[in-house]
């Protein structure tokens, strides 16, 4: 359960205020078909996030235990500084007949590719060697992240700045990235 609710944290707080949230906002206001969009969302997660995680884990088998917590660790870090700088508004989702479910599907599918939580989630997997788990709450956590996207819309930033929210994550980030370093 330790591995399910820190990647289902990790992964929750690197999602506020991301291009796939933001993308979400998008298309949930464009179709205004949240259920479909939510369903989008979870499908593309479970490709992009679980392959991830199993990347993670086959990584993992490759190198040595001691050079796989330098690398982590590095790795964590510079996702938590990364953190610190907003990232730029996306373009809007690619018009189409496909519906709101497979555009969601697609656009979120590709937003994700090599997206700091995709690579977080790579790291997860390689850390943890639980990829079922850290596949799990991985996509849990960018689920309920686009799901407060699709529900509260622009309202969470009314009551929570995103300059704090991404602190928060940078912050938890480094601390992963420092845990990794004193347990050795």
């Amino acid at each position: 359960m330790a591995v399910l609710f820190s990647c289902f944290l990790l992964v929750f707080l690197s999602e506020m205020g991301d291009k796939t949230q933001l993308l979400t906002l998008v298309l949930a206001a464009r179709f205004r078909r949240p259920w479909a969009v939510l369903a989008g969302v979870l499908c593309a997660a479970a490709a992009s996030l679980g392959l991830a995680a199993f990347l993670g884990g086959a990584i993992a088998a490759w190198l040595g235990p001691a050079l796989l917590r330098w690398i982590g660790a590095a790795s964590f870090l510079a996702v938590g500084a990364l953190l610190l700088i907003p990232e730029k508004d996306g373009d809007a989702p690619p018009s189409g007949g496909a519906g709101a479910f497979w555009t969601t599907v697609v656009t979120i599918f590709l937003a994700e590719i090599g997206d700091k939580a995709q690579l977080a989630v790579v790291l997860l997997g390689a850390h943890y060697q639980q990829p079922l788990w850290v596949a799990l709450g991985s996509v849990l956590g960018m689920v309920a992240a686009d799901s407060l996207a699709i529900v509260f819309g622009g309202r969470l930033t009314a009551w929570v700045p995103m300059a704090w929210i991404r602190r928060a994550a940078s912050l938890l980030f480094i601390l992963f990235g420092l845990a990794l370093l004193w347990r050795g």
